[in-house]
């Protein structure tokens, strides 16, 4: 599987991607909002201009009665503010929608993280509310407020 973006393109993470993919997630800017994966099987590499610059994934609630996915994305902070993790986001969205059939995403920011808020916003997400005490932060083992976010099909930019 491969996605294309405006900027960006979204595979399977393969065997080399891992010691980057360590380095971006120990990055001060990527830590203060994720834990390193245990393993990056089932996630996408976010590769711009051949260089990998971050990952993604996804989740499926295949039950018909609640059926939905959520994403989740981390990027290299030497990208941020670029417009990729919009373009990333928007992608795996547009996938998610067209080609798996779902009709509402989620994704769950931290309710401190301005940027990440405003870069789902800038696809169509919209604050659902404030889960309190929702994850713990794995550098000071404090609880944190998490931003629930949905995005209906028809509202996708």
């Amino acid at each position: 599987m491969e996605l294309h973006g405006d900027k960006v393109v979204l595979r399977p993470v393969a065997g080399g991607d891992r010691e980057v993919l360590d380095r971006i997630v120990s990055e001060p800017e990527v830590a203060a909002w994720w834990s390193p994966p245990d393993d990056y099987e089932g996630m996408l590499a976010v590769v711009f201009d051949g260089e990998v610059i971050g990952a993604a994934q996804f989740d499926e609630e295949t039950d018909p009665e609640f059926r939905r996915a959520g994403i989740d994305i981390f990027l290299t902070a030497r990208h941020h503010g670029k417009g990729l993790g919009t373009d990333a986001v928007r992608t795996l969205a547009r996938w998610l929608i067209r080609e798996r059939g779902h009709h509402r995403l989620t994704i769950d920011p931290a309710a401190a993280n301005a940027a990440a808020i405003r870069c789902y916003g800038r696809v169509g997400f919209k604050p659902v509310g404030v889960m309190r005490a929702y994850w713990r932060n794995h550098r000071t083992g404090v609880w944190q407020d998490g931003l629930l976010m949905d995005l209906l099909a028809d509202e996708l930019t």
